[in-house]
């Protein structure tokens, strides 16, 4: 049973990473400036709304939550920066409850489950190393709950 969810788990990885390629290739990387407001917000529930910019190996998003809305636990492949800009997220994460607040950082290292709720209205800015796939091709069914 552990080997096919090891096989599962190396056929997705495979496949977001050739998603990711696939969406490198097809864009000309340059030099962009790109004000948030020119970026498409987009409803994923009635609580969480997101904008992102993919560059060649990087992803940066803007995520606000209302206060209340949950991230159901999930794991990928990407490593991920999440700075709080505005609120606070309480994220349960490597067996541990921990509040990230306005001003600070948390690094969440690739394949860790986590899940997280948000204590009140929050702006956070996350950013993923490689580019969230899922987020690109919109198969990121678990954030597309409503809640």
């Amino acid at each position: 049973m552990a080997r096919a969810t090891s096989k599962k788990r190396s056929n997705s990885q495979v496949a977001l990473k050739k998603t990711v390629q696939a969406a490198a290739r097809s864009k000309e990387f340059k030099l962009r400036h790109i004000p948030w407001n020119s970026v498409k917000l987009e409803d994923l529930n009635p609580l969480l709304q997101r904008q992102f910019v993919v560059g060649q190996n990087i992803m940066v998003s803007r995520v606000l939550l209302q206060k209340g809305c949950v991230v159901p636990e999930h794991s990928h492949i990407n490593e991920q920066l999440t700075y709080i800009l505005e609120g606070a997220l309480k994220f349960w994460i490597d067996g541990k409850e921990l509040i990230v607040r306005a001003g600070e950082v948390l690094t969440i290292p690739p394949n860790m489950p986590h899940k997280a709720e948000a204590l009140e209205y929050t702006v956070d800015l996350d950013v993923f190393n490689p580019p969230r796939a899922d987020w690109i091709n919109g198969t990121d069914k678990y954030l597309r709950k409503a809640r």
